[in-house]
């Protein structure tokens, strides 16, 4: 490393320094959405595969839940895999499937985080279910943050299965069709989303510069701010996170108020 980016490093760490000061931790959001893109575009601006690009940006998660434990965040919705990644040729999705049960597996061991998957399980393979489900039985009684990892996950399909739930449970119940449609609320819906039970996102964060949600929580992002960073997934830094939180303490929400 030379020294102009010596020194570029270092005042970029004394800027990250003056912004967290300065934070002020009753306006930090309670629950963050991360929508981590860029993993592809980076290997390719630095000469890397695709593969390389996941793995570095996986690498990035222990990291980035490091700094919203410091920053009092209570919960953490990653989206690893979408439902439309798995249009993308073996030769790619097989590696990035076994990326995403190793950073599974390391989010368990790691002792601080309790892991739930937010997803649709039944188009994982099935060791990949099998490992989902020992996470989450493994971290349950854990005091860290709820680290949701959105694999298969597609917000339209949420929504779908939670409506599919909503139906095979008043039958379970023995309610008319009538009955349901009576007793249909946004309330009843949200209790059979992937989320129940937890809170709504307070900031969604994308990075690499695409401005557009792509289908990630759709239900539970109506009153979310967003916040998109040009900067690609493996290449997120302290300070970039540091300006979301700043960003979103000087909003003011209003809740369609």
């Amino acid at each position: 490393m030379n020294l102009r980016d010596r020194l570029r490093g270092l005042l970029v760490r004394l800027y990250a320094r003056r912004v967290e000061g300065h934070l002020d931790h009753d306006q930090v959001p309670k629950h963050i959405g991360v929508i981590m893109d860029g993993n592809r575009r980076w290997a390719k601006a630095a000469g890397s595969t695709p593969a390389q690009g996941h793995q570095a940006g996986a690498a990035k998660i222990e990291e980035f839940l490091g700094w919203c434990s410091e920053t009092d965040v209570e919960v953490v919705t990653l989206w690893l895999l979408s439902t439309d990644n798995f249009d993308r040729p073996a030769e790619e999705l097989v590696p990035l499937l076994g990326i995403i049960e190793d950073t599974v597996r390391a989010l368990a061991a790691d002792g601080r985080w309790r892991v739930h998957h937010v997803g649709t399980p039944d188009i994982l393979p099935e060791g990949m279910q099998g490992i989902l489900k020992e996470a989450e039985e493994a971290t349950a009684q854990r005091d860290g943050i709820l680290v949701n990892v959105a694999i298969g996950y597609g917000g339209r399909q949420e929504i779908a299965d939670a409506v599919r739930s909503m139906v095979l449970d008043a039958g379970e119940k023995g309610q008319s069709i009538e009955e349901l449609a009576d007793a249909v609320s946004v309330d009843l819906i949200g209790e059979h989303l992937y989320t129940k039970a937890q809170p709504d996102p307070d900031l969604v964060i994308r990075t690499s510069g695409e401005q557009r949600l792509s289908g990630f929580m759709l239900w539970q992002t109506a009153h979310s701010e967003y916040y998109f960073c040009e900067v690609f997934w493996p290449a997120f830094r302290k300070v970039d996170f540091l300006r979301a939180m700043r960003d979103y303490a000087a909003r003011h929400r209003r809740f369609g108020g």
